[in-house]
């Protein structure tokens, strides 16, 4: 495959740099496991689950991970957190003028409190803080929204770009979940009184989610590694819902990647399992787990985009994406959402 087998042609005004008055308030495109779309509303998702369905939710919490600070030169600098490996020590990307070298040193915030670059992991930085990380990143830090806001950060998004079900003591991405950002408390609730259970996974979304795919060769192409964990509580109620024939829809492109990770590491049986995934989900892929995957609009040539294409196919999800784009649904992470459905047997075969 080729990556530009995965292109499409997207207008800019399509493209939602703001989130609706209401999470709820979105479209909802169904691609059904035929092949064939439909236009809804979002809240009409009560009537395309089943009782007794499994809805997996990802409740990571979104850092507030970019840092803006000075170089001992006085030159501007920008820190995005990446992954915290201790209180004080993480992962950053760094934007300056020019790369940073070990033991160069750097200044935070209007306080300029001192961090020191350590050295290299990868294609990151190792930064050490003089200061526990997470106390400067509530005072001195930005939300990362996705550059394609070309905007700052702003106070809506200090609610709106994030969960509603979100866990506190899960502040480790730099990206939100945001499929899940169209569930309100009032849906949660509706669900729960239509006998749609959900429960829950941990993704901790990277920046690398952002980086575009640098390959020609699809499968040539290298992931970036993202901690996550499935509990065996909701492997338990997986199991279960498998059992008696109902079906378990992902929410987002984070909770499908955990729960087949999860499954990957166990020769395709689901367990609990937490770690390091690198996984690579593109079309050809057998899923293990996923019937259904609630998601957004994804970028062109992008891995989500091949992960989507993975589940129905890569002609069905251009052919719905380019309906989304005649009939003006709003795209990517404040954008509308899609319901795709597993390609059927036949279909596949």
């Amino acid at each position: 495959m080729q990556l530009s087998d995965f292109s499409y042609d997207l207008p800019e005004a399509l493209i939602a740099h703001y989130p609706l008055a209401e999470r709820s308030a979105s479209r909802l495109l169904h691609l059904d496991q035929d092949g064939q779309y439909h236009d809804h509303q979002f809240t009409d998702i009560l009537d395309l689950l089943n009782e007794g369905d499994v809805l997996i939710l990802n409740d990571t919490k979104v850092m507030k991970a970019r840092l803006k600070g000075k170089r001992a030169s006085g030159g501007a600098i920008e820190v995005l957190v990446e992954r915290l490996t201790s209180d004080r020590t993480a992962f950053c990307h760094i934007k300056a003028s020019n790369t940073p070298k070990a033991g160069a040193k750097i200044f935070i915030g209007e306080d300029a409190i001192p961090a020191t670059v350590q050295g290299r992991h990868e294609n990151l930085f190792i930064v050490e803080f003089s200061q526990p990380i997470l106390p400067i990143l509530e005072q001195y830090g930005q939300l990362p929204i996705p550059p394609y806001f070309n905007r700052e950060a702003e106070e809506i998004d200090r609610e709106r770009y994030q969960t509603v079900f979100h866990d506190p003591d899960k502040l480790a991405s730099v990206a939100a979940p945001t499929a899940s950002l169209h569930f309100d408390e009032a849906m949660l609730e509706k669900l729960k009184a239509k006998g749609i259970e959900y429960h829950f996974v941990t993704l901790h979304v990277g920046a690398g989610t952002f980086l575009p795919v640098r390959v020609e060769k699809v499968e040539t192409h290298v992931m970036h590694a993202e901690w996550c964990e499935v509990p065996e509580q909701t492997v338990e109620k997986i199991r279960a819902a498998k059992a008696r024939g109902n079906q378990v829809v992902a929410v987002g492109t984070t909770a499908t990647r955990a729960l087949e990770s999860a499954a990957s590491a166990h020769g395709g049986e689901l367990k609990a399992w937490s770690g390091d995934t690198q996984i690579f989900i593109y079309p050809g892929f057998a899923f293990k787990v996923v019937d259904r995957l609630i998601t957004n609009f994804h970028l062109p040539e992008s891995t989500l985009l091949m992960l989507v294409s993975a589940l129905s196919s890569r002609e069905h999800i251009l052919s719905a994406y380019a309906h989304a784009v005649a009939e003006k649904y709003r795209f990517f992470s404040y954008g509308d959402a899609m319901l795709i459905d597993k390609l059927s047997a036949i279909k596949s075969a």
